[in-house]
């Protein structure tokens, strides 16, 4: 057979927990109401798209703002007297710094958003403790969105979500600054010093924000109330038969999730994304610019202006020529450049300028090394585990967080050559991703070709879905 689009799609959107099996039953009996799929004008398809960003992104990217705030603003309040009053002496401060990172990289795997309520408590009574408490609570998010909005977006329109996503840890980074600089002037009110205000109000914005998510956030685009029902069968159809003559697989077996795990395409992306985790991760908690508490505070925040900038641009233009590698490789020589130049002798205005390239880079890389990912494999479950596994890469946020001593101290050599190595793992590892995604795409074009002249293996519908992104009619996105 030819592998020609069914008439009839039976998408429908799943989700990995077990909760929402009898949702998906429902739903099998329900397709015969997606029968007469909508055809959209592009400018009423537009329109859905802005309804669904509008309905999506700001609670999204809220959330994310804070759980980034709350992760990061250890760095200001090390600025505002913490590491003092807490007498961190030698390498105590990064083991604080570890501890997040270790159970973060350990519990990242879907989970619901309501944990957005429980690391916005967790409130600092013993520093090491809580920090490993912080890393299980925000575990779940970041894997947990992105898997979510593969429910709703198309794969070639789903960088440029997720960089607006993103752009809310890049906001985090200028607004941190911004907030901390303010909140220090509490220092002193109700005996507390300027760094407990900092958590106390920050983790206080955090619990308001997960309140209100509930009201807010929709399931599947299937559920949403506020949508039309020609606009709810569109998203459902467009999302199913997205790179797939005979939709993708939805219905859960175990076997799907084990794939994941024995899937070449996660384990390469693994260290690839190392290779941003490190340097993000790091810059993230150490900018060390050598002035005044709250002159470093305020020099904080333009990097992080121009990183949202620049992810918002690669997000845009990454999807509109269905390519991600080309700007993970931009991505990748920002940060070779930036962390050479603070390596270096350099003025301090030039390493500063170097700390811009490191910030843009990371940041703007990120959004691209997930959607590949997400792009290039197929079927709910699978793709729910391998971006699962996917947050392993974090191990070398763990790392990046010891490698910043305070004997180091200014040029901190010890930390930016671990960093390039970091940065040399991703320049190694892209181009075989590269070249295995070209040839296995340059395979699946030659069997295509033989299956239409009746010479090649044929295959049914069924067996198609099943086969999921290694069926010969799927592409990898590169």
């Amino acid at each position: 057979m030819t592998y020609v689009a069914n008439t009839v799609p039976a998408g429908r959107p799943t989700s990995i927990s077990s909760e929402h099996k009898q949702h998906d039953e429902k739903r099998l009996n329900s397709d015969s109401n997606l029968k007469n799929v909508p055809t959209l004008t592009p400018e009423q398809e537009r329109r859905l798209w802005r309804k669904v960003d509008l309905r999506l992104g700001p609670i999204l990217s809220l959330m994310f703002l804070m759980s980034f705030l709350d992760r990061g603003n250890i760095g200001n309040a090390k600025l505002d007297g913490l590491v003092t009053q807490l007498d961190l002496t030698g390498n105590k401060f990064n083991i604080a710094l570890t501890m997040f990172f270790i159970p973060y990289c350990l519990c990242e795997c879907p989970a619901k958003f309501a944990i957005t309520l429980t690391w916005g408590i967790v409130i600092y009574p013993q520093l090491v403790a809580v920090r490993a408490c912080l890393g299980i609570a925000e575990a779940g998010l970041f894997p947990g969105v992105i898997y979510y909005l593969t429910f709703w977006y198309p794969r070639h329109m789903l960088q440029y979500r997720i960089g607006m996503f993103f752009g809310a840890a890049t906001s985090a980074g200028a607004f941190s600054g911004l907030l901390a600089f303010a909140i220090n002037h509490m220092s002193g009110t109700a005996g507390l010093e300027g760094w407990s205000w900092i958590f106390l109000l920050e983790g206080l914005a955090t619990i308001v924000i997960a309140i209100i998510a509930p009201f807010v956030m929709v399931d599947f685009p299937d559920t949403a109330k506020f949508l039309t029902p020609e606009e709810r069968a569109f998203i459902v159809w467009k999302k199913k038969y997205d790179n797939s003559s005979v939709g993708e697989e939805e219905r859960f077996a175990v076997r799907y999730v084990w794939a994941a795990f024995g899937d070449w395409k996660v384990w390469l992306h693994i260290p690839l994304f190392m290779s941003i985790a490190g340097p993000l991760n790091g810059i993230t908690l150490f900018l060390p610019f050598g002035y005044s508490t709250s002159i470093s505070q305020l020099l904080t925040v333009p990097p992080y202006v121009a990183a949202t900038i620049t992810l918002v641009i690669f997000g845009y233009y990454s999807d509109k020529l269905k390519m991600r590698y080309p700007f993970i490789l931009a991505g990748l020589v920002m940060c070779l450049i930036g962390f050479s130049i603070n390596i270096s002798t350099a003025p301090d205005g030039v390493k500063y300028f170097g700390t811009f390239l490191i910030v843009m880079g990371s940041y703007a890389e990120l959004p691209g090394v997930v959607s590949w990912l997400s792009n290039n494999l197929s079927g709910q479950y699978k793709r729910g585990a391998g971006m699962g596994l996917l947050g392993l890469g974090n191990f070398s946020g763990a790392i990046a967080s010891v490698i910043y001593r305070s004997q180091d101290s200014p040029r901190f050599i010890l930390g930016h050559a671990l960093e390039l190595m970091f940065v040399g793992i991703g320049f190694i590892t892209l181009p075989i991703l590269v070249f295995l995604y070209k040839r296995v795409n340059a395979q699946r074009e030659a069997e295509r070709l033989a299956m239409e002249s009746g010479e090649g293996l044929q295959y049914s519908d069924e067996e198609l879905r099943e086969l999921g992104d290694r069926a010969p009619d799927f592409r990898y996105t590169l």
